[in-house]
């Protein structure tokens, strides 16, 4: 054969190795993707008050699921939210139910405000979840979920057996309506969290594990919790924070990725277990950040994409 045939042919192996191989790239790709939209979704909290405007809001920002943290639940609000979310083909996937009374987010006040655990607040917050849970069966949220309080470490602790009776009446009061209950981490260790979720035993009780809250009340790295929890959890709140420093107040909150929630390898053990699952984003340093949600959402899907 002649060099200049040769060279041609030559020529012609090596491009066509080239598209061959970007074909393969694409198609990869194209499946990851697929994958990772099947597998894993993305949510972002708001209000649910204004259902028509949010839900469209959300919708042209590419996010197809939200948690909602509505005032007041009324017949009317349950149904808007119901036909809104047919309309724009959204999902909600829980409603943060809390309060009434003070909340404070600290480690001075925060053991006797926050939740179930403070005797104070208890009737009011308990007749709250239960209006919460109607809510959810009439505007088909699947679960309500909560900041539940400082769970006590040691189970013979008055208040952890009191709360592990509430939460059983609780538990199977949203059972017999259909709805689950999330635990959202934060105030308690991980194992505490476990044995309170075994001792109450509805079967209907998860975990909404909010990755920077682990960090921020210094009760564990947020791999190690997850890994502790895993058999529970549902869904996660991405958000990003410190360790504390200060005994009397939590850590700070960062932007993704700039705390100490190692996401590559959240990730990579999400993709470990097969996790299948909402990551609803959460930004408490802003009201509202579309810009920042997108710009997460975008890293955290390159992360699925490459972390093996």
């Amino acid at each position: 054969m002649k060099p200049n045939r040769i060279l041609s042919t030559l020529t012609l192996i090596f491009a066509f190795t080239l598209l061959v191989k970007a074909q393969y790239k694409s198609t990869h790709q194209n499946q990851t993707i697929e994958n990772l939209t099947n597998n894993v979704t993305f949510g972002v909290i708001i209000g649910g008050n204004n259902p028509e405007i949010e839900f469209k809001e959300i919708k042209e920002l590419g996010i197809s699921h939200c948690q909602l943290n509505v005032a007041e639940y009324t017949p009317e609000l349950a149904q808007r939210i119901h036909s809104s979310a047919k309309k724009y083909n959204i999902f909600p996937t829980t409603l943060i139910c809390m309060g009434p009374g003070k909340y404070a987010w600290n480690f001075t006040e925060g053991p006797s405000t926050i939740g179930l655990i403070p005797r104070e607040f208890r009737p009011e917050r308990i007749k709250r979840l239960h209006e919460g849970i109607d809510f959810c069966k009439e505007a088909g949220i699947p679960a309500v979920h909560a900041h539940f309080g400082f769970i006590p470490e040691n189970p013979e602790d008055t208040l952890y057996i009191e709360f592990v009776k509430i939460m059983k009446e609780l538990g199977e009061y949203a059972l017999h309506k259909g709805i689950d209950i999330y635990f959202e981490t934060g105030q308690e260790t991980p194992i505490t969290l476990l044995r309170a979720i075994t001792d109450i035993g509805t079967g209907n009780l998860y975990v909404n594990c909010d990755l920077a809250n682990l960090v921020m009340y210094g009760k564990s790295n947020s791999l190690d919790g997850l890994k502790i929890l895993q058999k529970y959890v549902r869904e996660f709140h991405a958000k990003d924070g410190l360790y504390p420093t200060n005994p009397y107040e939590l850590g700070k909150e960062v932007p993704i990725p700039e705390g100490e929630v190692n996401f590559p390898e959240i990730v990579r053990y999400l993709k470990k277990i097969h996790f299948k699952g909402t990551i609803t984003i959460e930004y408490e340093l802003a009201k509202k950040n579309y810009d920042y949600i997108i710009q997460t959402k975008n890293y955290l899907e390159e992360l699925f994409m490459t972390q093996n």
